[in-house]
């Protein structure tokens, strides 16, 4: 099975310049703890929940006048639409994320792979999410 068959598709995306107080919004309005950062069509980062928690507000940042780009993960991890789900899983556990965006061969985003994805939308992969997860979830080593 493909990326592209279990993704979210039509994920709503925020610019570099949005304001994190706007992102948290938006994360609230949609349910969801990560938005894609794009400049124009192209993925710059992710933008989570933890990062506007850790990067701002443990910080003591206005919200108002902190942007996406200021706070968002560093280091894009993704995924290609026709990768098979088992390197997916790689990534995700290999980087401790739990949200994946993925592109197209041409570097648009496309859509996003989430653990959730893969544990309701798949059949018989109940072990392999576990195992996902469970190195997802484990500290870095240091």
């Amino acid at each position: 099975m493909k990326a592209n068959e279990i993704m979210t598709a039509d994920v709503k995306v925020i610019r570099p310049g949005t304001s994190i107080q706007s992102a948290a919004e938006e994360m609230r309005n949609l349910g969801v703890g990560a938005l894609p950062v794009c400049d124009g069509e192209k993925l710059v980062g992710m933008l989570t929940d933890r990062d506007i928690t850790i990067r701002a507000v443990a910080e003591g940042r206005d919200p108002g006048k902190t942007t996406a780009s200021d706070c968002m993960s560093p280091q894009m991890v993704y995924c290609f639409e026709d990768d098979d789900l088992e390197r997916a899983q790689q990534l995700m556990k290999t980087n401790q994320v739990r949200r994946l965006p993925v592109i197209s061969r041409d570097k648009k985003l496309v859509g996003i792979l989430a653990i959730g994805d893969l544990a309701t939308k798949t059949e018989r992969q109940e072990r392999k999410v576990g195992e996902t997860l469970q190195e997802i979830s484990e500290p870095p080593a240091r």
